[in-house]
């Protein structure tokens, strides 16, 4: 009785922590690539010019693929990790980062609603996030066309039958571990519940991406004619080499972010800018409207989004036959994921898809 009362005071400290710092709840992990580079802007002049190109490029598009960093919820809120203010660039410097706002109380920025606008109308085709705050389940995009590559504050799985739940308040538990609550869908027939445990969906550093959300983000970069990174520094991989999918594959890559990335030399069009001020320009320029925000929204299905989809990953026992057969189209995408570096150079190394790691090198104005 007395550890489960020490054990429910845990849990409790847990929550609190992690609504109001996402990387406080993370393990230990030395190599959080290059923080705290220095910011650049474009002129107005020179940001509107960049605009008009970029929603040039996306009339043209047939497949726009976005991918989001922590860039586009610092308007909201929520700290990203290696800008001026990030949570690892003022841990660096022994300060503590300041937040104004908890991650049930953050409210979807202009960029998340702007996003699902350009769903609405036909340009997005589909979303990778390296997010976890929620955001973009939570301004109502659909569920279906996006991959979040580090798990969701809000979303629990059952380790048995696949089912997610989307909740309200965050879940509290971080490394894919049992949050202490078991599956209720009922099988078949009306027989029992499937009573699996429900463990959460928020990966810790040495925690493998989820194979669903993985290889449909895989899949729809490849298939990208336009990749749109936005508020993205994309030094972690498996996540930030994805665009790169899509410019092998002979589309174009244009990236929105105040700091350096790692593949900026990789990118068609480069706009330094407010990923807000951007997507407002955008928007205008699109003659689209930016849906209002009317509280959490959450939208399973763009198809038929009045229904609730169930997401089921693959069951466990897979045939020998079926998972060598996985492996190898998995070790295929690591090597192709690599292809191509920033100086267009033949990489052999391969990306690891079940670690996460810091990777980042760009010249710095010193050097330069």
């Amino acid at each position: 009785m007395i550890y489960k009362e020490k054990k429910q005071t845990n849990k409790k400290k847990t929550v609190a922590v992690m609504s109001v710092n996402y990387a406080a709840g993370l393990s230990p992990y030395a190599d959080k690539g290059v923080c705290g580079l220095p910011e650049r802007f474009d002129s107005p002049e020179e940001l509107k010019t960049k605009v008009e190109n970029l929603a040039q490029l996306i009339k043209e598009s047939q497949y726009l693929v976005v991918h989001s960093g922590a860039g586009i919820s610092t308007s909201a809120g929520i700290p990203d990790f290696r800008g001026p203010k990030g949570v690892w660039t003022l841990e660096e410097k022994g300060e503590s980062p300041h937040f104004n706002t908890t991650f049930e109380d953050a409210r979807p920025s202009l960029t998340h609603m702007a996003l699902l606008g350009l769903q609405r109308a036909g340009y997005l085709k589909y979303l990778i996030s390296q997010n976890v705050d929620g955001l973009h389940v939570r301004s109502g995009f659909p569920r279906d066309k996006l991959s979040e590559l580090h798990g969701n504050m809000f979303v629990e799985e059952c380790e048995k039958c696949g089912r997610q739940y989307v909740r309200e308040k965050v879940i509290g538990v971080m490394g894919l571990k049992p949050t202490g609550r078991y599956c209720e869908v009922v099988r078949s027939r009306g027989l029992r519940a499937c009573r699996g445990k429900l463990i959460s969906t928020i990966l810790d550093w040495e925690d493998a991406l989820p194979d669903k959300d993985l290889n449909r983000a895989d899949d729809a970069s490849r298939r990208a004619d336009l990749a749109l990174t936005l508020g993205t520094s994309m030094q972690i991989k498996p996540s930030g080499d994805l665009p790169l999918l899509t410019k092998r594959k002979g589309g174009k890559v244009v990236i929105v972010n105040l700091q350096p990335t790692k593949h900026d030399k990789q990118a068609h069009l480069r706009i330094n800018g407010y990923v807000d001020d951007v997507m407002k320009q955008l928007m205008e320029l699109l003659g689209l409207e930016i849906p209002k925000w009317e509280g959490p929204t959450i939208c399973e299905s763009s198809t038929f989004p009045s229904e609730t989809a169930v997401d089921v990953k693959p069951p466990r026992n897979i045939s020998a036959k079926v998972e060598v057969k996985k492996d190898k189209i998995k070790e295929e995408r690591k090597r192709e994921a690599t292809q191509l570096t920033e100086d267009g150079s033949v990489k052999e190394e391969a990306v690891s898809v079940k670690r996460e790691r810091a990777d980042f090198s760009v010249e710095t104005d010193a050097k330069k």
